[in-house]
């Protein structure tokens, strides 16, 4: 393997594409392009006051959440709580969670580990109703 390796978000596809979502977010995955041992980098773009219809959680990958534009709002467990650039959330692998972005949209790079290697997802379809 070598020491490092550089890619670019416009590089992969949006996942977002396909799923009917694609107006509304911009979903870019790095893990396999990067050829990390360890880690999995991601970036949201998410339109004006868009929520995406479903919530979700893991059984062992923790994730951190970076705020790199605009604002917006969390909600993780039973908590819903404000957000805006520079803002850091670390989100407990088991907790729920979902965002929706603010009047301006939001960003996000999200940074997760590779445990397991084939991903431990669990997605929740109208988590986060109201």
């Amino acid at each position: 393997m070598p020491d490092f390796t550089r890619s670019r978000f416009a590089d992969v596809p949006n996942a977002a594409a396909g799923h009917g979502l694609e107006a509304n977010i911009d979903f870019r995955m790095l893990r396999n392009v990067l050829e990390s041992e360890h880690l999995g980098v991601s970036r949201f773009r998410i339109a004006p006051g868009f929520r995406p219809p479903v919530g979700h959680r893991h059984q062992v990958q923790e994730e951190v959440y970076v705020v790199t534009g605009g604002s917006g709002r969390f909600k993780v467990g039973d908590v819903v709580f404000d957000v805006s650039e520079g803002d850091v959330v670390r989100v407990a692998p088991t907790a729920m969670r979902a965002f929706e972005a603010g009047e301006n949209g939001m960003e996000l790079i999200v940074v997760g580990s590779d445990r397991p290697e084939e991903g431990d997802g669990e997605l929740e379809a109208g988590w986060w109703a109201t």
